[in-house]
C-alpha cells in the first residue's frame, strides 16, 4: 500500500535541510512502529520520496512524503503515533492512501505551489513598495536573468506567476513549481524590488509554503489540485 504523508514545518525546524528531514522521518517511522517497506539489495533503505524539498529558512503548512507500507494502518492511528513520537515543529497533518502507479509519485506530479511572503521586522524597504505591486504583476512580461549550470539566460517569469494577492502586509503567490517550470518566491520579490531601484536583502523575507499542487488539466487548460486531494483517507487497518 502506498501512502502520502502531509506535514508542516515550523519554528526552528525551518533551519533543518532536506537530508536531515529525511533522516528524521526514517527514525520517526521506526519509533511510531509503522511498518515501511525497504528496497532490496546490499544496502536496503526505506522506500520514501518527497514532493519538493523545501529551502532552508522557509516554513511550510503542507509538505509531502510518499512511503510504501508493509501492513495497513488507519490514517487516524498513523497520525497519532507519528505526532506522539515526533516534535511539534514538524507535525504530521495528513495520511492518505494513493494509487500504485509510478506516475502518481508526489515528486512527479508537482506543478505549482502557494507561498506567502512578508518582510521581517526591521528589513522593510525604506520607500513605499506596496503601491506598485499591481503594476508589476500586471505586466505582460517580467524578464530576469536566471543562472544555469553553464551560463546565464534571460527568462520571462510572468507566465510562471499564476496568481497574486496583497493583504495584511503579506504577498500571496501561486507559482509554477516542479521539473518543467520552477519559480522561487524570492526571485519574484527580488525582481520587483530591483524594478523600484531597491537592492534586495537576502534575509529580508519570511516565506511560508502553504500548499503544493498537481495539474490535472489538459494542454492550455490548467486544473490545479492539491497533492493531498489525490489520496483517500484510510478508515481502518
Amino acid at each position: 500500500m502506498k501512502v502520502r504523508v502531509r506535514f508542516s514545518k515550523k519554528g526552528s525546524m525551518k533551519f533543518i535541510g532536506h537530508l536531515d528531514v529525511m533522516r528524521y522521518f526514517q527514525k520517526l517511522l521506526r519509533r511510531a512502529e509503522i511498518g515501511v517497506a525497504f528496497t532490496e539489495g546490499f544496502n536496503p533503505h526505506m522506500i520514501m520520496s518527497f514532493a519538493s524539498p523545501l529551502g532552508i529558512g522557509l516554513t511550510s503548512d503542507a509538505e509531502y512524503m510518499d512511503i510504501e507500507l508493509l501492513s495497513p494502518i488507519s490514517s487516524e492511528e498513523a497520525i497519532k503515533r507519528m505526532n506522539q513520537a515526533g516534535t511539534e515543529e514538524l507535525k504530521v497533518t495528513g495520511f492518505v492512501q494513493i494509487p500504485e502507479g509510478k506516475a502518481d509519485k508526489a515528486m512527479t506530479l508537482v506543478a505549482a505551489a502557494d507561498y506567502t511572503v512578508r518582510f521581517r521586522a526591521g528589513h522593510e524597504p525604506a520607500v513605499d513598495w506596496k503601491n506598485s505591486l499591481a503594476d508589476y504583476f500586471g505586466r505582460e512580461a517580467i524578464p530576469v536573468m536566471k543562472k544555469t549550470k553553464r551560463s546565464e539566460k534571460e527568462v520571462d517569469i510572468r507566465p510562471m506567476i499564476y496568481e497574486w494577492l496583497f493583504q495584511d502586509e503579506t504577498v500571496f503567490l501561486k507559482l509554477a513549481s516542479g521539473s518543467v517550470s520552477n519559480l522561487k518566491p524570492e526571485l519574484v520579490m527580488d525582481t520587483y524590488l530591483k524594478s523600484l531601484g531597491i537592492e534586495p536583502d537576502p534575509f529580508a523575507y519570511e516565506i511560508n509554503r502553504c500548499e503544493i499542487y498537481a495539474d490535472l488539466g489538459k494542454e492550455n487548460c490548467r486544473k490545479l489540485v492539491s497533492l493531498y486531494e489525490l489520496g483517500r483517507e484510510i478508515l481502518s487497518a
